[in-house]
Formats: structure tokens, C-alpha cells, sequence
């Protein structure tokens, strides 16, 4: 039979209980506790398991299926049980005696029915060995609980070992039975430690979890978060409500996490709703829409007696039972966010919104409707909860109240008080106008752009009957929504708050909609971006605030073209904050598609806050790969695809995709490259997707389609306008084409050379001067090209430029060497290993051999290292790292050859006590020096990297 997988986390006490188990020479006890859910039944079962693998004979000690009175006769009916289960001869005639012992306990006979237990199980285990287990103790009546620790304590079974399970008992009276007086030694399973955590939900789903998903999910447990039954209980409930989706062969959370939620029959649930469910389900639906404090219940009472009674006396016993905490000030809270998400969804005979608005009544009555907003600003959270049950003459004058008081110090609140409070005002009132310029310069402010784009339909409704004292108010708040569903990465369009009509009354909002479609959010605008000044009647006054001015889009349009229409739009700017520096970020920005660091390139410190938003998290993706953070970029990708809808809903970024795509495809991975490229529609129309395509189609063998659809994508690219990034596609044309098609190659050097003449970035610079190097041999301008890749940080083209300066410069061995240590950085491979075999090829030069003990250790090895001395197992490790076993060994056998050790503790003491510290990887210096003019030197041994794998 297949051998079993042992316990995460648990292979420790595992072993333990097992030992426990076998057969001994004296009696022995063994209590295994924990809380609910700890895993004390599946330890027992395992280690049971062990034993008799091992030839032990464990039996089961049946107290649940006994009849009759509780205490020694339960007792009795157990052991007759046992001993009938094992088959001897000898055993019937000490069922008998048992039998007989107990039919005198009636008589005051009890401690001689006990002591006539433990001898007949002390006989039976010298002529048969086995165990007893024990199992749910904490549920055993008191008095069978008695007579059991009486038993094991005074008429100890010689030899016979002994297993219990059950929670920890709390304090009672000092005659309650315990039964840990009566065992040798206790056992306390702790919480799972994280990253037992991890391995459980991997192995629970069946593949490894993203570590948002890890994180979310130990944060709807709270205290729970290391309960084994807990952690499987909130994944149950994610399957049954879909909330998991497979991206890039991980697992991701597809919802919100304030609905994670454990299943209904999870006993903390059960427990919370064991003396009713309609105060539980009211007081989590309260707290998930507001802050409650104790002095709210209270002051419920005389408005609604019997409801506060009922809700303090829930209070009560949640916070004895620790489900329910209260804070210095009064607030409370659940202590496991999935137990109050699972509450939400039980049924309650109450309506949750008028007690909301019974706990906003109680006090407005009293100060009036203002200055309850402006004292009590947490009470806006109820009006918006309890909708309609609130009148607005209440609603509104609170809400203005506590939004302002807010704005200052509490940004979230106040814009949930200035949205429910547009909700209920009448559009196009002067009032109503400001309002919504407060809310729009609130969330711009704060970077809250998803309440931006809460506020469409307010202005939506403005927009449809503009009113003629506008003031400025509602252009601004359009503006905004613009911004912010660019930061979304949504087509302003698309959306359906600003509708093309007005477009033609706003000018610049039709400028800022048709921004995203030269940044891969949207479709394209119809013409290329002109750097003419547009005539505009809004009132807004351009260059402040956090909106850009009509030069400054006209300037982040102009980066995707030409350096003319740039400079003619720079020049438009009437500052000269920009500089040359901010200039080349614009257009290193624009030709990934990067909206956030091309508005942070323009707009400076007046560049609203993206760290959040879709923009945000594609900008650290694009900084990672270009830095050569590959799995952290890979990782954002997964973040912004999750965030946005696994099926192209808003908030996907298609560039991200592309970048996804790229990276798997040039580490081989094709299959997942191609689910990535498949996400991406056709009508997308932007270089960064053309290069993705044409490097996924050619290693995937279709070369002719792939290069003809790339040339396609070239000329729809720049017929479109968007020239940035055209250049890295031309360039793998001309990689691809050099051998076979030399025509092709030289057809990709001229439009090379005629796209750096239009644009004219460091990056046509870069591409031209590479290709050139390829297809001239010029040396000179490929090291130009690597010092300025190098500037730029963009790794992937540095191990280019190593690749085509290891063909064409004087010494190849440096450049591969260097190419071999960008490549292993990048994690390459097949398609990097097939261009440097090449390069070496061609100068008949042996390629970088493997790492061997003293050619440096790489922060891989570093990290495994260091799992290792963390104790953890082959299992844990290949969860952490999203690997198999196998792997995590095949790993291990090489650092043990590299480094002489020949064990786990031998290689992790040698790590500690600096004997491998000359082995670790080494810094990032080019061939030829941080500013030298060609290559120098080989590198040092230590400064290598192993492996045979580059790659464009």
C-alpha cells in the first residue's frame, strides 16, 4: 500500500504519541490536548497508524457506545469491549471476573470494580501487548471521567499503554476529575506555524497558494489562524462560494476578503450560535457596516428595550467566550473576522437596518442632526447603512457634519459619508456640486480611487442636466473620475459614467479618455496624439491640483509618438521643472505602457497617490522586470489579473499580461505563456503585446507566422501613433531573422535606424546600436548600448547586449560569463540556453561551466539554506517555493557535492559559523567596470553564475 502523508506541522507529535504506543515494561500515560480544531483526533489516527505499521496492536477504548449509569460501570462495559476484541482464550474467563466485579459494585463495591480493571488489563497486556487510545476525553461524564483518572492513578495497568485526547478542561470545582493529574506526561499541540499553514492550504487545493490568498486567510481567522480545521473550514466555504480562482498554476482569492467566512457547521459557529442566532447575526451585521461601542447598546434602551437587552446579553457571553473583544475605548469587535462573515449569512427575523438607524436616532434626537455629526462622526457609517430607515433631514446634515470632520483625520469615512450623502441630495443644486468637488478632491487626495469612481452615478446624474452654476464643480469631479478609472486601468468609455456627449462640452475630459488607449487601457484614439493646443471652456485653471492641465496630456500623449510632436509639447509646458531626466522617464514609461510613472514623470509632487490602484501595481510590476525581480513581477501580474476579474473585467491590464507572458515564455515556459497571451484580445494594439506574441509563436515553433504577424504588429503600431517599444520588437525580429533570414534582419535595421530618427529615446538608441553590433560587428556601440541599459536598469537588455558583445567583442569569455550570471538571475530557460550555446558556438569558446563548491553560492542557495535551518522538512520547502519534492532533494544533493558537507546540520553549521561565507553571490559589476570603455578581465570564480542560459 501507498505509505501515508504525514501531518503538516504535526510530524513531531506524531512521532511522539507513536512511541507512546508501543509496548513497555511499566504503565504509561499520554494525554494529547488541544483546542477545537488542533488536530488531536488526526495526530491520534496517524500515529495509531505508525504503531501498527510498526507491529503494535492499538485498540480502542469504546466509553461513547457504553449503556447504562456513567462512572465505574461505563467503565467496565469499555474494558469488556476491548478484551472481547482481542481474540484469546484466556480473555473470556477475565470478562467473567469483570462481570462478576461489577455486578457487586452496587454495593459500595466501586473501588474494587477498578482495581479489578486495572489487573485484568495488566494480565491481558503481559499475554497479549497492545494499547488502549482514548479519544474526545473532554466529553466523557464526570463520573466516568472519576473513575477513569481514579484507575490510571492508584490501579495502574502494568505495561499497558495508555492514550487520551481531549481539549483542555477549564477550572472547576476542586473535586472535578482531571485526567492530566493522571497522565505521565502531556502533550500540547500547538497553532500551526505559517508556513505549516501554507503547506496545509497547498495541500488542501491541490496546488500552491498565492501568498495574498495565505495572508487573507489568516487574517479572517485572527487567533484561529493556526487551527488546522479553521484554515480547512474557510477554504471549504471559498469552494462552495467560488471564490478561488487558478492563476499562472497558483491559487488566488477571486472575492473580497471580508467574505471569507467559515462554513456552518465550523464549531466556533455552532458554538457562538448555540443559545440562538438573531442577536449573533444582527450584532456581526452592525459591526461589518459600522463602529459599535458599548455606549451605543446602552443608549438603545430606551428606544428599543428588548432589542438592547438581547444584544447585551449576547455582548455578554460572546466576550466571556472570547469571540467578541472590546477595546480601551469601548469598541467592538469580532476576534475572528470569517466567524462574523459566516453569522452574515445565517438568517435573522430582525432587520439590521433599523437598528442602525435606532442608534443614530438616539443621539441625534438629542444634540440634533449636525452636531451629532460633528461629535459623533462614526455615526456616519450607520446613516449609510441604514438607507431609507433614516429620513434625510436627519441623514444629510449628519453626514455633511461628519465628512467634514473626517476629511481631516479619517479619510475612508469621510468619503462613505460624502457618497451616502450625494446618494440622497437632489443633482445640479449648487450644494449639491460642491459636495461632489469635496468628495473628488478627497479621494484623488488620498489615493482612494476606487471612491472616485463610486461617485459616477452622482455624476452621472449632474451631467445629464448640467446646471448653470456648475462653479466648477462638476467639471472637476468628471475630471477626476476620468483619472482615477485610467489609475483602474478602465476605459473611461467603457465605463459608462462619461458618456461621448461629453466629450464634445469637455475637451479635456475627451483628452484624458483618450490617454488610456495610448497606455493599453482601452481602444486606441482615431488619429495620432497632436501636440496642438485645443481649445477648452471649462473654468478649471490649469497646472494645479492634482489633475493634469491640457499641455501636461497633451505631453503624456506626445511620449508614445514622435520627439517632434514631444518637444512641441513640452514647449507647450511653460516650465522648466521637466529636465532632460524627467523627459527620459516619460518615455521609458510610455513604452510599457506605465501610466503611474509616466504621470509621476510629469506632474512631479503634484502626482496623485497610485500605490493601490491597478496603475500602482502594474509601475512596481514593470520596476521588477526590469530589475530582474521576476518572480515579485510575476507575482504582480497575479495581483492586478485577480484584482481586476480572472475574466477581463475592469481593472485587467493587458500590458501586464503581455509582461507575464514574456517572462514565462523566456523561462520556457510556454504553456503558461500562451494562458497569459490567450487572456489578451486581438484588437490589443500595442509593442509590448506584439514582442510577447512573437517570442511565445517562434519558440513554440510557427518562426514564418511568427515573425509575418510581428511585422503586422509593427505597422499597426506605428499607423496607430504609438511608436515606444516598437524597437524592442524590430530587434527580436532582427535576433530571430539573423541566421535564416538575412534580408529580414536587414529590413529590421533600416526601420530600426528610420525609428530612432522619429522618436529618438534611449531605447530606439539602445536597439539600433545592438543591432548594428549583430549585423556590423560594431563593438564599440554595443558596450555604448550596455552602459546604457545598464543606467536604466533594465537587466534583460544588459544580458543582450552581453550575448551580441561575447560574438563581437575581443575577449567573449567576460561577456558570457556575464550573460551566464544575468541568466541565471532571470531564472532562463530553454530559449536563453539555445542564444548563448550560440554566441559560444560562433567564437569557439567553451560556455561558462556549472557552479562547482567554490564558484559562490546564489541568493537561491541562500534562501534554502536557510529554510533548512529552520528545520523545515522536503515538504514544507517545496510548498514554499512552488516546487515538487523531488526537486528540494535534487537541490539539496548539489549544494552537499558543491560544498563538501554531507548533511543537513553539516550545511547549515558550516553556513552559521562562516565556513561557506566566501561562497556567496557576488556584487552586480559589469564586465568592464561601472563606466570602462570595453570589456576586462573574466570575472572572479565567486562572482559567476551557473548555468548555461541567456537570452534577448
Amino acid at each position: 500500500m501507498e505509505r501515508r502523508a504525514s501531518l503538516v506541522g504535526r510530524d513531531d507529535h506524531v512521532g511522539v504519541v507513536a512511541d507512546a504506543l508501543r509496548p513497555a515494561g511499566t504503565a504509561r500515560t499520554l494525554l494529547v490536548t488541544g483546542e477545537a480544531g488542533a488536530g488531536k483526533t488526526a495526530v491520534l489516527d496517524e500515529a495509531r497508524h505508525t504503531a501498527v505499521r510498526a507491529g503494535a496492536k492499538v485498540l480502542r477504548l469504546p466509553w461513547e457506545t457504553a449503556t447504562g449509569p456513567s462512572g465505574a460501570a461505563t467503565l467496565a462495559d469499555a474494558v469488556c469491549g476491548v478484551l472481547a476484541e482481542v481474540q484469546h482464550g484466556r480473555f473470556l474467563a477475565h470478562i467473567t471476573t469483570v462481570r462478576r466485579a461489577q455486578s457487586r459494585s452496587g454495593d459500595g463495591g466501586e473501588l474494587t470494580l477498578l482495581s479489578t480493571l486495572g489487573e485484568t488489563l495488566a494480565d491481558a497486556a503481559r499475554h497479549v501487548p497492545f494499547a488502549l487510545v482514548l479519544d474526545g476525553a473532554e466529553r466523557m461524564p464526570p463520573p466516568t471521567a472519576s473513575a477513569l483518572q481514579l484507575m490510571l492513578r492508584v490501579f495502574r495497568p502494568a505495561g499497558l499503554p495508555v492514550v487520551m485526547a481531549g481539549r483542555p478542561v477549564p477550572r472547576g470545582p476542586a473535586d472535578a476529575p482531571d485526567l492530566a493529574t493522571a497522565a505521565d506526561r502531556v502533550l500540547d499541540l500547538p497553532p500551526l506555524r505559517p508556513e505549516d499553514v501554507g503547506e496545509l492550504v497547498g495541500q488542501r487545493l491541490g496546488r500552491p497558494a498565492e501568498p495574498a490568498l495565505l495572508a487573507a486567510v489568516r487574517r479572517s481567522l485572527g487567533p484561529l489562524s493556526g487551527n488546522p480545521a479553521a484554515v480547512l473550514s474557510v477554504l471549504t466555504a471559498l469552494d462552495e462560494d467560488d471564490g478561488l480562482i487558478g492563476l499562472d498554476g497558483r491559487i488566488c482569492l477571486a472575492g473580497r476578503e471580508d467574505e471569507l467566512r467559515l462554513t456552518v457547521d465550523a464549531e466556533p459557529l455552532r458554538r457562538v450560535t448555540a443559545d440562538g442566532t438573531d442577536a449573533a447575526v444582527v450584532l456581526a451585521g452592525l459591526l461589518h457596516r459600522a463602529e459599535l461601542r458599548l455606549e451605543d447598546l446602552h443608549s438603545l434602551i430606551p428606544a428599543c428595550a428588548v432589542l438592547a437587552a438581547d444584544l447585551g446579553r449576547t455582548v455578554d457571553r460572546l466576550v466571556r467566550e472570547r469571540a467578541l473583544t472590546v477595546d480601551g475605548d469601548g469598541r467592538l469587535a469580532f476576534a475572528v473576522p470569517a466567524l462574523a462573515a459566516a453569522l452574515r449569512t445565517l438568517p435573522s427575523r430582525r432587520e439590521v437596518r433599523s437598528v442602525h438607524a435606532a442608534v443614530v436616532r438616539t443621539v441625534a434626537e438629542r444634540l440634533g442632526p449636525a452636531t451629532t455629526g460633528a461629535c459623533h462622526p462614526l455615526l456616519a457609517d450607520h446613516v449609510a447603512a441604514a438607507g431609507p430607515a433614516l429620513n434625510d433631514g436627519v441623514a444629510v446634515p449628519l453626514l455633511l457634519a461628519a465628512a467634514a470632520k473626517d476629511a481631516r483625520s479619517y479619510h475612508p469615512r469621510a468619503a462613505r459619508a460624502y457618497l451616502s450623502a450625494l446618494r440622497r441630495l437632489p443633482p445640479n443644486y449648487p450644494a449639491t456640486l460642491g459636495v461632489l468637488r469635496e468628495a473628488a478632491e478627497l479621494g484623488l487626495g488620498c489615493g482612494d480611487h476606487t471612491g472616485v469612481l463610486a461617485l459616477g452615478e452622482p455624476i452621472l446624474a449632474g451631467l445629464r442636466d448640467p446646471g448653470p452654476t456648475d462653479g466648477g464643480g462638476l467639471e472637476f469631479a468628471t475630471l477626476a473620475w476620468g483619472l482615477s478609472a485610467l489609475h483602474e486601468h478602465r476605459s473611461p468609455y467603457d465605463a459608462g459614467a462619461v458618456p461621448r456627449e461629453v466629450c464634445a462640452r469637455m475637451p479635456r475630459a475627451a483628452m484624458l479618455a483618450a490617454l488610456g488607449g495610448w497606455y493599453g487601457i482601452g481602444p486606441l484614439p482615431p488619429r495620432p496624439p497632436s501636440a496642438e493646443p485645443a481649445p477648452d471652456s471649462g473654468r478649471l485653471r490649469d497646472g494645479h491640483g492634482p489633475l493634469p492641465s491640457r499641455a501636461e496630456l497633451r505631453t503624456l500623449a506626445a511620449a508614445v509618438g514622435g520627439h517632434e510632436e514631444l518637444a512641441r509639447a513640452v514647449h507647450g509646458l511653460q516650465r522648466e521643472d521637466g529636465g532632460a531626466a524627467a523627459i527620459g522617464r516619460l518615455r521609458d514609461a510610455a513604452a510599457y505602457g506605465d501610466l503611474a510613472g509616466a504621470l509621476d514623470a510629469v506632474l512631479g509632487e503634484r502626482s496623485v497617490r497610485a500605490d493601490h490602484s491597478a496603475a500602482g501595481r502594474y509601475h512596481a510590476m514593470v520596476r521588477d522586470y526590469l530589475a530582474g525581480r521576476w518572480d515579485d513581477a510575476l507575482s504582480a501580474a497575479r495581483g492586478i489579473e485577480r484584482r481586476g476579474g480572472a475574466c477581463g473585467g475592469p481593472g485587467t491590464s493587458q500590458l501586464a499580461r503581455a509582461l507575464a507572458a514574456e517572462i514565462h515564455c523566456f523561462r520556457g515556459d510556454l504553456v503558461r505563456a500562451r494562458e497569459w497571451l490567450d487572456r489578451i484580445p486581438g484588437t490589443v494594439v500595442h509593442p509590448l503585446v506584439a514582442r510577447a506574441r512573437l517570442g511565445v509563436r517562434y519558440w513554440s515553433g510557427q518562426q514564418d507566422a511568427a515573425l509575418e504577424e510581428a511585422w503586422h504588429d509593427v505597422r499597426r503600431a506605428r499607423g496607430s501613433g504609438l511608436l515606444t517599444g516598437a524597437e524592442r520588437v524590430l530587434l527580436r525580429i532582427l535576433e530571430f531573422a539573423e541566421e535564416t533570414r538575412p534580408r529580414q534582419a536587414r529590413q529590421a535595421l533600416e526601420q530600426l535606424a528610420a525609428l530612432h530618427a522619429e522618436a529618438d529615446t534611449a531605447m530606439t538608441r539602445e536597439a539600433l546600436l545592438i543591432a548594428r553590433g549583430v549585423l556590423d560587428r560594431d563593438a564599440d556601440g554595443a558596450h555604448d548600448a550596455y552602459r546604457s541599459a545598464e543606467r536604466r536598469g533594465d537587466r534583460h537588455m544588459m544580458l543582450y547586449c552581453c550575448q551580441v558583445l561575447a560574438e563581437v567583442g575581443d575577449d567573449p569569455q567576460p561577456w558570457l560569463a556575464e550573460a551566464a550570471r544575468h541568466t541565471h538571475l532571470l531564472s532562463l530557460g530553454r530559449p536563453g540556453r539555445v542564444l548563448l550555446d550560440r554566441s559560444a558556438q560562433r567564437r569557439n569558446v567553451p560556455l561558462p561551466r556549472g557552479r562547482s563548491a567554490r564558484e559562490g553560492l546564489s541568493e537561491a542557495d541562500v534562501r534554502l539554506i536557510g529554510m533548512v535551518g529552520e528545520g523545515g522538512t522536503n515538504r514544507q520547502i517545496a510548498a514554499r517555493l512552488a516546487c515538487s519534492e523531488k526537486t528540494v532533494e535534487q537541490r539539496l544533493a548539489r549544494l552537499f557535492q558543491r560544498t563538501g558537507r554531507r548533511s543537513r546540520v553539516e550545511l547549515v553549521a558550516a553556513w552559521l559559523d562562516g565556513s561557506l561565507a566566501g561562497l556567496g553571490p557576488g556584487p552586480d559589476v559589469p564586465p568592464g567596470g561601472a563606466a570602462g570603455a570595453g570589456p576586462g578581465p573574466a570575472r572572479p570564480a565567486a562572482e559567476r553564475a551557473g548555468g548555461t542560459r541567456g537570452v534577448h
